[in-house]
């Protein structure tokens, strides 16, 4: 590693700082103005240094609700965006998984063309295909269920090429060993190929549930109802549009409440992600 010397290094640490303070400033504005009065944000007088309101506003946020036109509480939507965040990134790794596993280890007929299909489906992401979607979500009455805001975002073809690439670079002899101890394609399946793609598992459930917690749209069709409305929705809904005042710090309270669960999964999982990114060999 070549180490920088003299004006060059600290250059590359002032870089780094400025990017830094570029990211993390939007946030401690938002934590100052979830603690600040609601009175002194909108008359454009908000101190840079937190407000004596924090406890006030984080439970009016997680248990009580605003007064605007959502007043589901914060927590509430939390866990509808929690549940359809999981279901999404499971869904999509469960049916990826074993679609690849079919295309890769049996012969059957148009098994190339049944992958290039499902391939080209990523040029018909949810928002080309939204109003036959909708359409089909409520001839089966799953508007307003968790079943209505996943089972439409659960196919992927990005994870089905990813786990067929990884498949195909599983060695024969593998394959061969498992036949030899009399394992057929389940088992096969079970005890060789699944703890290999453990990292890769892991790498696509982080980046999955993320796209599923940030999911705007979909929901906002199909939730008619406040308790089933995600956090995504909600936040949208705070910020009134009309002669009524925004509850800014409730807003802001939310805003932060909703950077935590994707920020833990990444933190959590953080080898894995990197591990299923980089590695090549098995």
């Amino acid at each position: 590693m070549v180490e920088e010397q003299g004006f060059q290094r600290y250059l590359a640490h002032v870089i780094l700082w400025i990017g830094i303070a570029i990211v993390a400033f939007p946030v401690y504005l938002a934590i100052v103005a979830s603690t600040q009065d609601n009175a002194v944000i909108a008359n454009g007088q908000m101190s840079l240094l937190p407000g004596g309101h924090f406890l006030e506003t984080y439970y009016q946020t997680l248990f009580v609700g605003t007064s605007g036109s959502t007043r589901e509480p914060v927590l509430n939507m939390m866990l509808n965006s929690l549940v359809m965040a999981l279901l999404i990134a499971v869904g999509k790794i469960a049916i990826s998984i074993i679609s690849a596993y079919a295309i890769v280890y049996f012969r059957f007929p148009f098994r190339m063309a049944i992958f290039w299909i499902i391939f080209i489906t990523l040029m018909l992401p949810v928002e080309v295909r939204i109003y036959p979607t909708y359409k089909i979500v409520a001839d089966l009455h799953l508007l307003d269920s968790y079943a209505g805001l996943s089972l439409p975002l659960i196919a992927s073809a990005t994870a089905t090429l990813l786990f067929r690439q990884f498949f195909m670079t599983v060695p024969d002899e593998l394959l061969e060993a498992s036949r030899i101890d009399g394992a057929g394609p389940f088992r096969f399946f079970w005890d060789t190929l699944l703890p290999l793609s453990r990292t890769n598992m892991a790498a696509l459930f982080v980046i999955l549930f993320i796209l599923g917690w940030n999911q705007y749209l979909w929901p906002l069709l199909i939730t008619t109802r406040d308790d089933m409305q995600t956090i995504q929705v909600g936040i949208r809904k705070m910020i009134t549009t009309t002669d009524a005042l925004t509850e800014w710090p409730v807003v802001m309270a939310t805003a932060l409440l909703a950077m935590l669960p994707p920020v833990f999964v990444v933190v959590v999982m953080q080898k894995l992600f990197v591990r299923g990114l980089v590695e090549t060999e098995k």
